[in-house]
């Protein structure tokens, strides 16, 4: 699981499994999901994908994305 290009591939199929359920809730779905079920490298990758301007992300995973990385409230 090293290609970046896979990740987001995989990333983006969580985002439209959620898509439907509209923004907010989609958002926290595949934030939860990307949480829950990769493992820290996997997460280590597309964070270091993102931070390399993030080519491929949809719209609504990048969101998930982002507020994985933000300390919990």
């Amino acid at each position: 699981m090293s290609s970046p290009d896979k990740l987001v591939y995989m990333a983006n199929q969580i985002g439209k499994f959620f898509v439907s359920q509209g923004e907010k809730e989609a958002v926290e779905g595949v934030a939860t999901h990307i949480r829950k079920f990769w493992e820290p490298r996997m997460r280590n990758k597309i964070f270091a994908h993102v931070d390399a301007g993030g080519a491929g992300l949809d719209p609504l995973v990048r969101k998930a994305l982002d507020t994985l990385r933000q300390p919990a409230s």
